[in-house]
């Protein structure tokens, strides 16, 4: 199964703090989550404007625990066996979505060790037009979705099958 995720985070350089995470199966379902452990302090004036300003109330549901959010992920990451993950240049949404395990090794089974770059396979693909930008971009689960909509764009122009693989001429 494909998921297609963003995080949002507060970094510094030194250290990445989550924010909120949203993932998008391929089958359709979907997960949202905002940690309830960062420091809105810490966030730079661009995290506050673009990220901070968009999260639901803290009294919505949505608002958890680092340590829920990191059972609950492992479980929506796990429930449909074999896991891909893909993201839009997504090297520090990996580093935060391994942080939420501890160590890199701390990563449950099952969770795969690299998030497949969205960006690269774009560039591969020739730079296929992509969906628009849509609106309330910088929440996780809207990157999310429209994460998983360029994949599709991306594939559709790779001709890839439906495992993710290229064809060949022999197909």
């Amino acid at each position: 199964m494909r998921y297609f995720y963003d995080t949002e985070f507060i970094e510094d350089g030194t250290t990445i703090e989550l924010v909120s995470i949203g993932i998008v199966a391929e089958d359709g379902r979907e997960y949202y989550a905002v940690s309830t452990d960062f420091d809105a302090k810490k966030a730079n004036s661009w995290v506050k404007t673009h990220v901070l300003n968009q999260l639901p109330s803290p009294a919505d549901k949505a608002w958890r625990s680092k340590e829920t959010i990191a059972r609950e992920v492992k479980d929506f990451l796990t429930a449909k066996g074999r896991c891909e993950l893909f993201a839009w240049v997504g090297s520090y949404d990996h580093v935060v979505l391994a942080q939420l395990y501890g160590a890199m090794p701390d990563m449950p089974k099952g969770l795969p060790h690299y998030t497949g770059e969205l960006k690269q396979l774009w560039v591969l693909a020739g730079r296929p037009q992509l969906p628009p930008i849509p609106q309330g971009a910088h929440d996780a689960l809207v990157d999310a979705r429209h994460n998983k909509a360029k994949y599709e764009v991306i594939s559709k122009t790779l001709n890839l099958r439906p495992d993710g693989t290229a064809r060949t001429s022999r197909d």
